[in-house]
């Protein structure tokens, strides 16, 4: 079976985890603080916070703003579930919002119609690693008096339009290095922000509250296993041996990108003169994909899914829309372009495991099966 995702590690990270298990303490230590500084020179950003996932980070930066019970936060309907579950955690409603046809990201239009006195936040999400219209969305952020989170679980190493790494400016930018992503830890997420006092809110929130660095002149502040509580944390910390592995990943990301693109740019040039099959506009100088997705027409989607799966060749969906779920439901909501969207999408293998024969065979098989169906 040519597999739709996976990750690619190596001989590297197996001796960095080694290294972890001889260091003897496997939390929060000296591997995720060299992983937070890694990636901190990477993005160019002020300050990045290491979670156990992506879904952790999302909540914990939702949780440090503020956002709770009362309060709505506008996100993409067609995103993974942990978008939607991470505002829930907060007690916020999240307010579906639709897509744009040949992006599938964020519709701003949509979006700003759906601001209300209760909006806290927007929440955007750089879909298959592409880059939303950050320059708009921020002036509307400003505009409105609003945060912006940016679920850019998908985007580790995109840039934008005007050449600046996703992480490296905005409000918060939140990643997942789970074992699917352009990097992994194994699992893993990161909070990125540039204010001082939010990332270290965010740092003692992501340690179940705890404070190390009182202001009181109690005598055991002298000691390491005493410390005060004084706010809401979870549990949500990095552990050195997923920092491990993303210390080593991180230094091969340039190649990921590389390869990545290279297998889009090839999916490209082999279906863009497929009437039944749309492209999405995505500009791969700028983004890090990672996933590949195309639109099929005529109702044929789940045939191509199953013509493919018939010659060992897996795919995916990427999303269900959240809104069609119970647990986001929203009566009398309908979105369109997401709704559409849901009956025509089928991300097809991209991961750096691929060879240059298995992305072949991709082309072959997809381009057989649209031969096939003119042929009828």
């Amino acid at each position: 079976m040519i597999k739709v995702s996976k990750g690619c590690l190596g001989e590297e990270e197996l001796a960095a985890v080694r290294e972890a298990f001889e260091y003897g303490y496997f939390g929060l230590a000296s591997k995720v603080i060299e992983f937070e500084e890694a990636l901190k020179n990477y993005l160019g950003a002020k300050h990045v916070i290491a979670t156990n996932t992506g879904t952790s980070a999302l909540h914990l930066a939702l949780d440090a703003l503020g956002v709770g019970e009362g309060d709505e936060v506008i996100v993409p309907s067609l995103t993974f579930v942990a978008s939607f579950q991470a505002i829930k955690a907060t007690g916020a409603t999240p307010v579906p919002c639709d897509v744009e046809y040949d992006t599938l990201l964020m519709d701003l239009k949509d979006m700003e119609r759906r601001i209300t006195p209760k909006t806290k936040v927007l929440m955007p999400v750089h879909y298959a690693g592409n880059p939303c219209n950050m320059e708009a969305l921020l002036e509307i952020k400003e505009q409105y008096k609003l945060r912006v989170v940016e679920d850019a679980a998908h985007a580790f190493g995109s840039i934008t339009s005007k050449g600046q790494k996703i992480g490296s400016f905005g409000d918060i930018t939140c990643f997942s290095f789970d074992s699917i992503k352009n990097i992994t830890c194994g699992e893993g997420g990161v909070v990125v922000c540039q204010e001082e006092a939010l990332a270290e809110l965010i740092r003692q929130k992501r340690l179940l509250g705890i404070n190390r660095k009182s202001n009181s002149t109690a005598p055991w502040k002298e000691r390491s296993w005493q410390f005060e509580v004084t706010i809401q944390g979870f549990r949500y910390h990095m552990s050195n041996i997923n920092a491990a592995i993303g210390i080593e990943q991180l230094k091969k990301l340039d190649d990921f990108i590389a390869r990545r693109r290279e297998i889009c740019q090839k999916y490209e040039e082999a279906f863009k003169n497929i009437s039944g099959l749309q492209r999405l506009r995505i500009n791969y100088h700028e983004c890090a994909p990672h996933i590949y997705v195309i639109r099929v027409k005529d109702g044929r989607r789940n045939a191509l899914m199953q013509f493919l799966k018939d010659r060992h060749i897996e795919t995916g969906i990427n999303y269900i829309p959240n809104h069609l779920h119970p647990y986001f439901r929203v009566d009398g909501l309908t979105l369109p372009e997401t709704e559409k969207a849901y009956e025509e999408i089928l991300t097809l293998p991209l991961h750096c495991g691929l060879s240059d024969a298995e992305v072949e065979e991709v082309i072959r098989c997809v381009k057989q099966f649209f031969e096939e169906c003119q042929e009828v």
